[in-house]
């Protein structure tokens, strides 16, 4: 790990070594996202807030907390910074072609390519790919039979924050003609990667975590230099390490809340595998291993602290449209009576989630963000919980009887695999020409 010298230097040799895109940032301002306050005014409107004194006491972590909220991905960066150059279609064309046939493949790799697909080969120390391939047969009956009941909701919860929610509003890509695709594309990302061997180096969970880090550079490339509604005093840079955090890592600190507040410190050995495929994943798609704790009291204590320092603020014209879009997005393949009720049911299913996850249960704080929840929504949730919990105990006994379980995976496998084909091909770009607010239609009910 980095000393906090050496990371506050990394931080600002952004700067030099990166001028294409950071020449302007002033990195010794602190943003106004990043809330160091002993005391917050107005009400409380976290249930960690009382943990806020005893977090901030520890002014290194404050310190690499702001740190990180500075901090892009300088190796992708890089490499989005030649756009001018080799238009993002060029980028995109030399960096697949990396990722499927090995840089040396590419005529004339630029050395930010090389760079970047050098520093996501260098498997740090810590990585047990053995526990990551069985972290991902452990997550493959959630990734088919759980995940497309709550992709919708987790992807509203990244939303719930002017200061980290910016960067999809200005891209545009969430109106409503487009907001399916956006949840289409993080699904077929995350389930993807618990495929049998998906993210060894020629694995397609590999290549997609290489295309997500692009795209995020791009936004940060476009946001910083072809819009003129980026406010580096107010927001900082776009897509911080700190905002890819929870993203990358919301089942996971979700687990370790849980067991902690039973009073349990340790994974279990099943927890620990899933985990490390978390964590592996991350470090693919860039995140520093400090960002990435490995213990559940450290990831809570890390996930808090991220949450205490963001500065609280939800501005309708982001947060709200954004998330009304995401509601109103269509996520079925086609219009058949089938995917129609489904489609009902997933979006009830999700609104419920959302709201039990990473709201506590408030259906005020819901109902300012445009999530509106009725008894219907509650009925379908409670429903589907059952029909999800029996199909899981279905798949749990034959993972469970040694003559099933290879069969079981393979069904579950198979399963994936179609859901992905429906998902169509995850396009992971962005285009400066789209950068506008979002746009929304009215959210079925």
């Amino acid at each position: 790990m980095l000393s906090l010298e050496q990371l506050q230097a990394k931080v600002a040799s952004q700067k030099s070594n990166l001028p294409a895109l950071y020449g302007d940032v002033d990195f010794t301002t602190k943003p106004e996202r990043f809330a160091d306050e002993p005391v917050l005014e107005g009400p409380s409107q976290s249930k960690f807030d009382h943990m806020r004194p005893q977090l901030l006491a520890d002014t290194e972590k404050v310190a690499r907390m702001r740190a990180y909220t500075m901090l892009g991905d300088t190796v992708a960066d890089a490499y989005a910074a030649l756009m001018p150059t080799y238009g993002f279609r060029g980028l995109i064309g030399m960096l697949k072609q990396a990722c499927d046939h090995g840089v040396e493949s590419v005529p004339d790799a630029p050395p930010e390519l090389v760079n970047f697909i050098r520093a996501m080969e260098a498997t740090p120390d810590w990585v047990d790919m053995k526990l990551v391939e069985e972290g991902a047969r452990q997550s493959r009956e959630d990734s088919a039979n759980y995940s497309p009941f709550v992709i919708r909701g987790a992807f509203i919860a990244t939303f719930m924050n002017k200061y980290s929610a910016l960067p999809m509003a200005l891209t545009g890509t969430l109106s409503s003609d487009t907001a399916a695709r956006r949840v289409k594309d993080t699904a077929s990302f995350f389930m993807t990667s618990t495929l049998p061997g998906a993210l060894e180096r020629f694995g397609p969970g590999f290549k997609s975590a290489a295309m997500v880090r692009l795209m995020h550079s791009m936004v940060r490339f476009n946001a910083l230099k072809r819009s003129n509604m980026w406010d580096v005093k107010t927001f900082g840079i776009p897509i911080p390490q700190v905002d890819q955090m929870p993203a990358g890592l919301i089942g996971t600190f979700l687990l370790a809340f849980k067991i902690t507040a039973k009073g349990r410190f340790e994974y279990t050995q099943v927890e620990r595998a899933r985990v490390e495929l978390s964590r592996y994943r991350c470090f693919l798609l860039g995140l520093p291993e400090e960002l990435a704790p490995a213990t559940p009291k450290d990831m809570v204590d890390m996930m808090v602290l991220y949450e205490q320092t963001l500065r609280k603020g939800f501005d309708d014209n982001t947060c709200g449209e954004l998330t009304r879009a995401t509601l109103a997005a269509y996520l079925p393949p086609d219009e058949k009576l089938g995917s129609k009720i489904f489609d009902r049911i997933e979006r009830r299913f999700s609104k419920i989630f959302f709201l039990l996850s990473f709201l506590g249960g408030d259906k005020k704080k819901a109902a300012d963000m445009g999530v509106k929840i009725g008894a219907l929504d509650w009925a379908t949730f409670i429903a589907c919980s059952l029909f999800i919990g029996a199909r899981k105990g279905f798949y749990a006994l034959g993972g469970a009887i040694p003559g099933l379980r290879r069969a079981t995976d393979r069904m579950l496998v198979r399963k994936i695999e179609r859901m992905l084909e429906s998902y169509g091909h995850p396009a992971h770009t962005t285009d400066a020409t789209q950068y506008k607010p979002a746009i929304v239609r009215q959210a079925a009910e």
